[in-house]
């Protein structure tokens, strides 16, 4: 199948096979444009391309799949850190930042330091590294094993309702402004406003996307926040946010 390879200064279309691995991918990007492998970053609606996967694994790589190629920045050697700083990066679902942390830094105070920058909500943040998650707030960092220039990947976790007398309060239900985004690869790239309530099931949405006719009668799923969405679940339950967008693709997802 043919993809399109997009980066800021130009785009050009590459025949990519479904078993391919991402790897043999920036390899020709390589060959073609003199851009490192370790240098390169492919993404799909800001869904990164891991390198250890193939296009299988992706059902939303299809023909005409449009494919970002982001560079990374070349970090100058690291020398002897005498101050006891380290720079590392935090990547989020479309974007990164990079933070300076402390050698004794917890991963409890690189929470705060995401908060102070970015506003998010401490309880909602799920770190990781090396594909190892960061679950001990009192740990330090260097303890899982993060040093100068590490990446650390943050994903949104769902919080438990309040509590009060020990039991679960349920909050009211909420309208929510919502948009469905498809992909020409998927059927055609569209953007399709909707008001649901947060108490919708994904299952909700789907039927009433197949009785407005505005998808075909197939097979396909939700992804919202980088995260495939479960049908029995609420909105509420997925945490989608007023105005946010969620992204269908075609196909079906399976449990390892």
């Amino acid at each position: 199948m043919k993809v399109t390879i997009v980066d800021r200064a130009r785009q050009f279309r590459m025949e990519v096979g479904p078993q391919e691995p991402v790897l043999e991918i920036k390899a020709k990007i390589e060959d073609l444009l003199g851009v490192p492998v370790s240098e390169q970053i492919l993404s799909v609606l800001g869904w990164e391309l891991v390198d250890g996967l193939d296009m299988e694994d992706y059902p939303i790589v299809t023909e005409g799949t449009k494919i970002d190629l982001t560079i990374k920045p070349v970090t100058p050697p690291s020398f002897n850190n005498l101050s006891g700083k380290l720079q590392i990066t935090v990547k989020f679902l479309a974007k990164q930042i990079n933070i300076e942390v402390d050698t004794t830094d917890t991963v409890s105070s690189l929470k705060e330091k995401i908060h102070a920058v970015e506003s998010t909500p401490i309880e909602t943040m799920s770190l990781s590294f090396s594909g190892v998650e960061l679950d001990e707030d009192s740990r330090n960092l260097s303890e899982y094993g993060i040093s100068e220039f590490s990446e650390i990947v943050m994903f949104l976790k769902t919080v438990n309702p309040v509590m009060r007398d020990n039991l679960p309060m349920n909050p009211p239900t909420g309208k929510l402004n919502i948009v469905v985004k498809t992909c020409s690869a998927f059927l055609t790239e569209a953007s399709i406003p909707l008001e649901m309530k947060d108490s919708n099931t994904v299952n909700d949405l789907r039927s009433l996307l197949l009785s407005r006719k505005i998808l075909p009668e197939d097979d396909y799923f939700f992804i919202y926040k980088q995260q495939v969405m479960e049908d029995n679940r609420s909105l509420r339950w997925h945490g989608v946010e007023n105005g946010h967008s969620l992204y269908v693709f075609k196909g079906t997802v399976t449990e390892p």
